[in-house]
């Protein structure tokens, strides 16, 4: 099964910046830049790991980030009586700016769209019948950024206890996503942590990951949060039931 993480559009480099700002609760005109190149970087690490070919955008920022860190720790000469020296993040700012306007204006207008839909019903028979490709669709930012944060720390837990040699693993992702269907059977909810083990190799951690990034894409599950930096709960989305295509 080929899987495709969107990462373009709302999706991208600065979504996944905006989203580092926000979790963070920092200060879009104070950015400390090396708190937020650290996990910018971390976060390409693991997108490299699920698809190799989505993170050159990504690379463009962070490179961008680099810059500006490798600036602003440069010593500065005694300035007195010239012209202030500009701040290296300006550029980058100014760029996270347009882009949160841009959000907030695609969320207004997704708000719209919801009301209208409440006021005017849409007719059954109006428009033809179409099938809808689950892979085509994107996930939401919530979801996806925050469960590659969480897959980051799995990783980095485990890097210590993988072994020298490098072993593939060619297990298809619906055999992962079954592995997941079979524990929700027997649980309400299931600790995103709870599903990877120390022993697992890193092609396997990022199999049972894509297969919770599908079963989302296909709203077979979802995935709850109770407070901010806390432990990630599937759970199965009991209106669609667990029944996947392969």
């Amino acid at each position: 099964m080929r899987f495709r993480v969107q990462l373009d559009m709302f999706s991208g480099p600065m979504d996944l910046l905006w989203y580092l700002v926000r979790k963070h609760e920092l200060d879009i005109l104070d950015i400390p830049i090396a708190l937020v190149t650290e996990q910018y970087l971390e976060m390409i690490a693991v997108l490299e790991q699920v698809d190799v070919n989505a993170v050159g955008d990504f690379l463009e920022v962070a490179t961008r980030l680099m810059e500006i860190k490798s600036k602003l720790i440069l010593p500065r000469p005694d300035e007195e009586g010239e012209e202030e020296i500009e701040d290296p993040r300006r550029d980058m700012v100014q760029r996270l700016l347009d882009y949160k306007r841009y959000k907030d204006a695609a969320s207004m207008l997704e708000d719209r769209r919801r009301a209208w839909e409440q006021r005017f019903a849409r007719r059954a028979n109006d428009l033809p019948p179409r099938t809808v490709d689950a892979s085509e669709q994107p996930i939401q930012e919530v979801e996806m950024w925050d469960l590659v944060s969480a897959f980051a720390q799995v990783i980095r837990n485990n890097e210590a206890v993988q072994p020298s040699a490098i072993r593939y693993d060619d297990t298809p992702i619906d055999v992962y996503m079954d592995v997941i269907r079979t524990r929700l059977d027997g649980e309400p909810r299931l600790a995103f942590t709870s599903l990877f083990s120390k022993d697992m190799t890193k092609s396997q951690m990022v199999g049972l990951f894509l297969a919770i990034l599908e079963l989302i894409r296909h709203h077979h599950v979802h995935v709850e949060q109770a407070e901010i930096f806390g432990e990630l709960w599937i759970l199965a989305n009991q209106s669609t039931g667990m029944n996947i295509p392969n």
